[in-house]
């Protein structure tokens, strides 16, 4: 459960034909000998690693070690954990851009976007490696300025990246396709997390270490050549100052859509449980369990080590239709999973310890997958086609404004830790709580997607 970037009702009618000869179902490839399909999974794969190697160092640096933190205590201070602010300011730029970049995802070729984000990828992977290399005068709060501008770049490639799937495949391959899609991304996230604790919150090796994810940009421009030529979905379309933070259009399609609105509810939600959830495991790791950036990268990424099972799980489970008992499944499993993760036991006041916690969050991985993909697709395969973009980028908003407030919830929940002498993984109780609700009542409404 974390956040690259971060990603979901109408009959069981086609959504609706794409302004593309292309769109005809007969005239495209099977999904699986679909170069422009894998060209997008590539692309985005290298993007979410990217991401996730600089946004793990940065948290990293953000979290206290345990002797940091015995140390503060013991001379009557404290040592702050900042990994709230640098969520919140990488969420910003979601909540500043989205609107835009979601306009700009329905008037424009998204193929066109997707290749201009991927260049604008290079130029702040560069950045950072700058950043990191000048550390020592510009500090985290320099580095939370090319955090910003990664968000920034990230905004921009959100809705062309989620909005190209249906106009490049069939309806009926959208389940599956997620399920690929999103295992491409949470496999980046392991990756990423990992290369990051493997380079430690150390700014001498730190700068070497992003100077890979230059090249990682630049290969991940290539791929993104492959992606199938669309046309915009509605290129005459004007800029109002409403498309600038939330459409109109947007705001009544949610409002007379119920199941739609209900999607974008339960995504936001699932995303404030994985800012959590993300923010807890370096927590849990560094300060609690006493244990190194590598073995605490290790724990963050076995979570994303079982989203990627769980997504094809969850894909090969919905194919050709959104089906609500994969969403229930999915979520009580997490909710079961994180409960766990808060039981104290042992020195340590953690009942699972190191290993005990490998298996859990594997476990939580894999009924994350299961649970988001069916809402992925809803929020895909639902909305008109001229209207794919803007609502896409709506999700983002409220996906972000989920990121922003799984933060803040974070940061309470370790004011509260600090008050009452309890240990970080409480944090884990409140990510459990916000997730129940959903798991007790949220249903879909099961539909067929036609070719």
């Amino acid at each position: 459960m974390s956040s690259p970037a971060p990603p979901d009702a109408a009959e069981s009618a086609p959504v609706g034909p794409l302004p593309s000869s292309t769109r005809v179902a007969g005239q495209l490839p099977p999904l699986w000998r679909d170069t422009s399909f894998w060209g997008m999974s590539v692309t985005q794969f290298l993007g979410a690693f990217n991401d996730n190697v600089f946004k793990q160092l940065l948290l990293l640096l953000a979290t206290p070690t345990a002797a940091e933190l015995a140390a503060a205590r013991a001379a009557g201070g404290s040592a702050p954990d900042l990994q709230a602010v640098a969520m919140i300011i990488f969420a910003a730029a979601f909540l500043i851009f989205s609107g835009f970049a979601g306009w700009l995802a329905d008037r424009t070729s998204k193929r066109t976007l997707i290749v201009a984000a991927k260049v604008a990828e290079i130029v702040v992977m560069a950045l950072g490696m700058i950043g990191f290399f000048y550390y020592d005068r510009i500090g985290f709060a320099g580095m939370t300025v090319v955090l910003f501008l990664m968000g920034t770049q990230s905004a921009f490639f959100g809705p062309p990246k989620y909005g190209i799937l249906p106009e490049m495949i069939r309806d009926r391959d959208l389940p599956q396709a997620n399920g690929v899609f999103l295992m491409f991304t949470f496999v980046a996230i392991i990756f990423g997390v990992v290369l990051a604790g493997a380079i430690g919150a150390d700014t001498d090796t730190a700068w070497r270490g992003s100077a890979v994810c230059i090249l990682i940009a630049v290969v991940g421009t290539a791929t993104s050549l492959l992606v199938r030529r669309v046309p915009p979905a509605n290129p005459g379309m004007k800029l109002r100052g409403s498309d600038l933070l939330v459409p109109p259009e947007a705001i009544a399609l949610v409002r007379r859509d119920r199941e739609l609105l209900l999607a974008l509810v339960v995504t936001s939600s699932f995303w404030l449980l994985g800012s959590i959830v993300q923010q807890s495991v370096n927590a849990l790791g560094k300060t609690q369990l006493g244990l190194d950036d590598a073995a605490t990268s290790v724990l963050a990424a076995m979570l994303g080590v079982g989203i990627p099972v769980g997504c094809l799980i969850g894909g090969w489970l919905s194919a050709g239709r959104i089906n609500p008992r994969v969403v229930r499944a999915g979520a009580i499993g997490i909710v079961v999973c994180l409960f766990l993760m808060g039981l104290r036991g042992g020195d340590q006041r953690h009942l699972l310890g190191f290993y005990g916690s490998l298996v859990v969050l594997f476990a939580a991985g894999v009924s994350t997958g299961v649970f988001i993909v069916p809402i992925q697709t809803a929020v895909q395969a639902l909305p008109p086609p001229d209207e794919k973009g803007r609502m896409i980028a709506l999700m983002n908003q409220c996906n972000w404004i989920g990121i922003i407030v799984g933060a803040l919830l974070f940061q309470a929940s370790l004011w509260l830790s600090n008050a009452f002498v309890q240990p970080r993984n409480t944090a884990f109780l409140v990510g459990a709580l916000v997730m129940l609700p959903i798991a007790l009542f949220y249903r879909p409404a099961e539909r067929t997607l036609s070719d």
